[in-house]
């Protein structure tokens, strides 16, 4: 008897926390392994090396608008939004961090949430250009994180973890750049450093759906 009641119990909480984290009629979100994009999109090394699954971002280093050293340590446990962008951009990049800027203003008090907005511009966009860039934006520096550095290990991240570059791209960058630089991704991550979500920077309606997704990452 004291076994059925324990099973009993077992079960309804089981059910309950089943039933607020997925609300009725939402899946959770999807994992998204290299296997799961076009093959255009991921570096060839990726799916070699993992097979295409049990993706996870890998580790990196940049400074970001304080001039502080930002790494994977700093999203280790949260969930985060990354993005490729630039400051100089006079075409869709003030659009997308317009739209981040609404990310930001409603998750601006969760510790465990930040915004990471990498440039691909690192020859122009210094720490002192990104620190203007980012108070301009209003964004609070200890969760959004405005990061340069070297050329090739921010692209190399764009191509081998976030996916948003095509590797052609990637090997025939001139100085003025390439559709990568103007690409309108914004990258959902969650707290075990898995992508769960891409979203058009530029549509309201998707970044809606990216605000959304985030809280229930968040609840995950």
């Amino acid at each position: 008897m004291n076994k059925l009641i324990f099973f009993v119990v077992f079960l309804t909480v089981g059910v309950t926390v089943t039933y607020y984290m997925i609300k009725p009629g939402e899946e959770m979100l999807p994992v998204i392994n290299p296997i799961d994009l076009e093959e255009e999109m991921v570096d060839p090394s990726v799916l070699m090396d993992r097979i295409g699954y049990g993706h996870k971002i890998g580790n990196f280093s940049f400074k970001n608008q304080d001039g502080e050293i930002i790494t994977q340590q700093e999203v280790d446990g949260k969930v985060y939004v990354a993005e490729y962008f630039f400051t100089t951009c006079g075409s869709i990049c003030p659009v997308m961090n317009k739209q981040m800027q609404r990310v930001h203003k409603v998750y601006q008090t969760e510790e465990d949430f930040r915004i990471l907005s990498f440039t691909v511009n690192p020859e122009v966009d210094t720490v002192e250009q990104m620190k203007l860039y980012a108070d301009e934006h209003g964004a609070r520096s200890d969760q959004w994180h405005f990061l340069t550095g070297e050329k090739e290990e921010l692209y190399s991240l764009a191509r081998k973890s976030f996916f948003v570059l095509k590797p052609a791209e990637a090997e025939n960058l001139g100085d003025a750049g390439s559709d990568f630089i103007h690409t309108n991704n914004f990258v959902l991550v969650d707290r075990e450093s898995r992508i769960r979500g891409y979203y058009d920077g530029t549509s309201p309606t998707s970044v809606d759906s990216l605000i959304h997704d985030i809280g229930r990452l968040l609840e995950e």
